[in-house]
């Protein structure tokens, strides 16, 4: 791999990977060209028609409203009941690694609180929650047999679900490696992609019909990224050249996942889960255009083109190298597994990404306490018809949209989170706009239902619907979530 293409990925790391855009950053307001036919079009107009107070949007009379969480930033128990330690385990409790020192031994200690918690969605009007298993806990070494404890609280999660009419929505892997998979080489390893559909196979057979959606993977870009560009997540690696092999062995997972969903004889839906950003050229150069259309190749194409088409893109895959690893690692058949037919996909937007025309980033918008974050509506509205415009009417949901806002818990015992509240308002206008433009958009997931451990940021940052008073493990429902009430009872904004 040569210099430059090791600084180009590093480049990817330092944007995506939760890292600080430079302050002196100059914020601009108009998106001269687009990649791929994501087109922005005046970014002013239609930030003002998504929030446009007098207009009353209503969205489809079967839309699944809900919002999402992960097993390792909640459950807590991280000892408790036969679960394995993961790879987050092993990193949050290394010094200097988190915020803090936090870890996710506690965390909003969902393990122990589900029933409540349960109440509280209903009590929010979910009609759907998109939660993630936590392999270490059915699994505890990666491999063997079911830990039966493990499979019994997913099962009460579950059933106390359905006793709520709310759909359960489970993700099989959100970044809780067992391990010891770790120790035995981690995702550089392809068998730890075999050993994920053994693990699938058990929970589906464990779980069966219970759960009508199941996704794969979630953001296998930020393990890649953020686990082994820059390091800062777990397993804490800083490696470009496996960073890639890694993508592609995620990517085995999810098609091998697929396959033993489809072996069980099930009815239920399945399909990955990826963190798209829009990348638009920062001015209207050749340059910036072509630095883009790569950019945009390692943010979205790698994993859309694969899992949607059976191929990678060959502007990556040359960008790479021949003797880059990732490209020395697909075997025969790969693409195939990899582009296993799907049911639905499931979109996570956060941000948009500008690209110099020296592949380097600007920021355009004012940025969220996460400083990697740019508020830009109309990137979700970009992101979710370029899906559908390229690679067909796949049915979508978005499984993440959110951001973390200055949360305080009042002496009156209210959170007022109004930021938070114009951020999703705006940002459901842009879905709903889409789907009017024909995109088959079938829920909307807020990310988060709950306060919780936000990785290597620890506890600092609130992302939650519903606030977490840590030391004595209170919940309070936000403004936000009092708001995101009357829009499902409503179904409308």
């Amino acid at each position: 791999m040569s210099i430059l293409t090791r600084r180009h990925l590093l480049r990817h790391a330092a944007l995506s990977a939760t890292a600080a855009t430079p302050a002196g950053a100059a914020l601009g307001t108009t998106v001269v060209a687009a990649l791929g036919g994501c087109q922005p079009g005046d970014p002013a107009d239609r930030t003002a028609t998504a929030s446009d107070p007098a207009a009353r949007l209503s969205f489809p009379p079967d839309f699944g409203w809900g919002a999402a969480t992960s097993a390792y930033q909640i459950e807590g128990a991280a000892k408790e009941d036969g679960r394995g330690e993961s790879v987050w385990d092993t990193f949050s409790r290394t010094p200097g690694r988190t915020r803090n020192g936090d870890t996710g031994d506690v965390a909003a200690d969902h393990y122990h609180r589900y029933d409540d918690d349960l109440d509280l969605m209903r009590d929010l009007g979910l009609r759907s929650y998109r939660f993630s298993i936590s392999w270490p806990r059915i699994q505890p070494d990666g491999t063997g047999a079911a830990n039966q404890r493990g499979l019994d609280f997913y099962r009460r999660l579950v059933d106390g679900l359905h006793e709520r009419g709310i759909a359960p929505m489970a993700t099989l892997f959100h970044w809780d490696l067992p391990q010891t998979l770790q120790d035995a080489g981690g995702w550089e390893s392809r068998d730890v992609a075999y050993r994920f559909a053994d693990y699938a196979a058990t929970v589906f057979a464990a779980l069966g019909d219970r759960v009508p959606v199941w996704l794969t993977i979630n953001e296998p870009k930020t393990v890649v990224q953020n686990g082994y560009l820059s390091g800062h997540h777990a397993p804490g690696r800083q490696d470009p050249d496996a960073a890639y092999l890694v993508a592609h062995h995620l990517q085995l997972a999810h098609g091998l996942a697929v396959r033993a969903l489809r072996a069980t004889g099930g009815t239920g839906r399945i399909g990955p889960a990826f963190n798209l950003h829009p990348c638009y050229p920062a001015d209207d150069s050749p340059a910036a255009t072509g630095a883009a259309r790569l950019y945009d190749g390692y943010e979205n194409r790698l994993y859309l083109d694969s899992a949607l088409t059976g191929s990678y893109p060959e502007d990556v895959l040359a960008d790479l190298g021949p003797d880059s690893q990732m490209v020395r690692g697909i075997r025969d058949g790969d693409l195939k597994i990899i582009s296993s037919p799907i049911d639905l996909l499931a979109v996570q937007y956060y941000t948009p990404i500008y690209v110099t025309a020296s592949g380097g980033t600007e920021r355009r918008w004012p940025t969220s306490e996460a400083e990697w974050q740019q508020i830009y509506p109309d990137g979700m509205y970009d992101m979710l018809t370029r899906v559908t415009r390229d690679y067909g009417p796949i049915p979508l949901t978005v499984t993440e949209n959110g951001l973390p806002t200055p949360d305080v818990l009042a002496d009156d015992g209210t959170v007022d989170d109004a930021g938070r509240v114009t951020f999703l308002r705006d940002h459901l206008a842009a879905a709903h706009r889409a789907i009017t433009d024909g995109v088959p958009l079938e829920s909307f997931h807020v990310w988060s239902l709950l306060d919780n451990f936000e990785w290597a940021e620890g506890y600092e940052q609130r992302w939650g619907l519903i606030y977490v008073d840590y030391p004595t493990q209170r919940r309070v429902f936000k403004r936000s979530a009092h708001w995101y009430r009357k829009v499902i009872a409503d179904n409308a904004l």
